[in-house]
């Protein structure tokens, strides 16, 4: 007797199909789950022998081997509990087997025959689609399982006989439909921030090009205040951006309900977090902080107090835009093209700062800011220095500029990228559809796409030379003034980087310039 049914592994968010193979034979009684199986798997034999009894049927007396191939693909996950006890219930007779050879299957089951739900349904339907096959999954994730495709033929029972009567006639499941998160309404607003103009610019400037940003000012001068507002000036995103994010997050468990996320995502982990929190990893690899706010804002406030060897595990997901997890055996990527916002007092004490004076004197700032790497530095684009807000700034009425006005000009600045990186990809080879694919903003921008659309005028080029040799300005940090430029362009709404421009850019980089002075 033997019943088959395809399934999915999950390998970051990438969704590898799996064959379930069952073969009951006669000898001596037992249950043997092969394939390199995980805890989570090989207790699935319990699971199945309940929910098998709540159906009404049982396990034979006989040899029951279960092989999950490819053999060499390690199987983790709770989820394979759904396409073993269906091909088992083939290999009795029980299902057809002619009816499940268009589906793939995943789902934990519970003992008393319900199928709950699991995470990464989102990336299961998007590979059960690439495989040409339908998918049967639990009736809590179905709705996230339907924005895979209209196409997509979708089961969703919310129990085990449920799905058998369906395959018998006797009852009907109809396609579940798929659900969408409502944007947030109720985004703090930039009105309630009073002063700290210069740092409301540089949000701006930060969000329209998606600049990492550092802030840095004794405590109380509204870092955290400014961060938290900072995604409701940003653009919203994208229905292909949705499922990006979505992707992510359904791997995680987060997506409520199978809602698809409609904001931007902001994570903002304490400072205690570890290396594997951050950026991802573990026993079980999971995606980190930096990959669920992929897309959206990576919040780090009290950035010194992060341990460094955390804080230096970023550097490569900011640049690159993806965290590689490498195991003996196993290589996993996850997504991280993320906007850094980080927050931190000018020492530890927090007394250092403009029209201030610790009382520690000048070493308690050096060896704190120390703490953070020149490297890292390097990667920000934009570093500023919030002074202490003052009474007369608590006194002032609210600003009448509000999120909504400068929203709309981030906005208005993504769009006159987004259709310049469209005329590069369709009138030149060297900046294709392939090598632009990723490009989303000027922050994304390479160098050799700056040449062709930053390079500022003469003054401009004048300024930025005389700036790299004075400020020893690194090659990362030279294309990233490049970048802040162009932004600074798109937001005064012109086609040229000009002097004014470079000069600005130039002013947003100088904490970094002085360490690297200092050092």
């Amino acid at each position: 007797m033997y019943g088959q049914i395809s399934t999915l592994a999950f390998v970051g968010i990438e969704a590898r199909p799996v064959e379930v193979q069952v073969r009951i034979t006669p000898g001596l009684t037992a249950f043997a789950i092969v394939g390199l199986p995980d805890k989570a798997v090989a207790e699935s034999r319990e699971r199945i022998r309940g929910a098998l009894h709540a159906v009404g049927l049982g396990l034979p007396y006989k040899h029951l081997t279960v092989n999950l191939a490819p053999a060499d693909l390690p199987k983790e996950g709770s989820h394979f509990d759904l396409p073993i006890v269906l091909a088992l219930m083939v290999a009795l007779g029980a299902i057809a087997p002619d009816a499940l050879s268009g589906y793939a299957a995943v789902g934990e089951l519970a003992l008393d025959g319900s199928i709950s739900g699991i995470p990464g349904a989102l990336p299961a339907a998007i590979g059960a689609n690439a495989m040409g096959k339908g998918l049967i999954c639990p009736a809590a994730a179905g709705s996230e399982a339907a924005w895979a495709g209209e196409d997509l033929d979708i089961l969703a029972p919310p129990h085990l006989l449920a799905l058998v009567n369906h395959f018998k006639g006797l009852q009907t499941l109809s396609r579940p439909k798929p659900n969408l998160e409502r944007p947030a309404t109720n985004l703090a607003n930039l009105k309630d921030v009073r002063g700290q103009e210069s740092a409301k610019r540089a949000l701006e400037v930060a969000a329209a090009g998606g600049h990492n940003l550092l802030m840095i000012g004794p405590p109380g001068s509204g870092k955290s205040m400014l961060a938290a507002r900072l995604p409701s000036i940003l653009p919203p995103l994208s229905p292909e951006e949705m499922l990006e994010v979505s992707m992510v997050h359904s791997l995680a468990g987060e997506l409520m309900g199978g809602k698809l996320a409609a904001d931007r995502p902001f994570r903002a982990p304490h400072h205690s977090a570890s290396m594997p929190s951050l950026v991802g990893g573990g026993s079980r690899p999971r995606p980190g902080e930096v990959s669920l706010a992929h897309l959206g804002v990576l919040f780090l406030d009290e950035l010194p107090e992060f341990q460094p060897n955390v804080l230096d595990a970023l550097r490569q997901p900011l640049e690159s835009g993806e965290v590689v997890i490498a195991r003996a055996n196993h290589r996993i990527a996850y997504p991280a093209r993320v906007q850094l916002v980080a927050a931190m007092n000018p020492c530890k004490c927090g007394g250092a700062g403009p029209g201030q004076s610790c009382r520690r004197g000048p070493r308690c700032a050096a060896d704190y800011q120390a703490r953070i790497s020149g490297p890292l530095l390097d990667r920000i684009d934009l570093q500023i220095e919030m002074p202490a807000v003052s009474a007369a700034d608590l006194t002032l009425p609210p600003a009448s500029e509000g999120s909504s006005d400068v929203r709309a000009r981030v906005i208005a600045a993504r769009e006159r990228q987004r259709e310049r990186l469209t005329v590069h990809a369709r009138s030149s080879s060297s900046f294709g559809t392939p090598s632009l694919k990723s490009v989303r903003s000027n922050a994304d921008c390479s160098g050799a796409l700056l040449d062709a659309i930053a390079t500022p005028d003469d003054a401009g080029l004048a300024l930025l030379r005389q700036a790299a040799e004075t400020l020893h300005l690194s090659a990362r940090g030279f294309h990233r003034t490049l970048r802040v430029a162009r932004t600074l362009a798109d937001l005064d709404g012109v086609e040229g980087v000009g002097r004014i421009h470079i000069a600005e850019a130039l002013s947003y980089r100088g904490e970094t310039l002085r360490q690297s002075q200092a050092a």
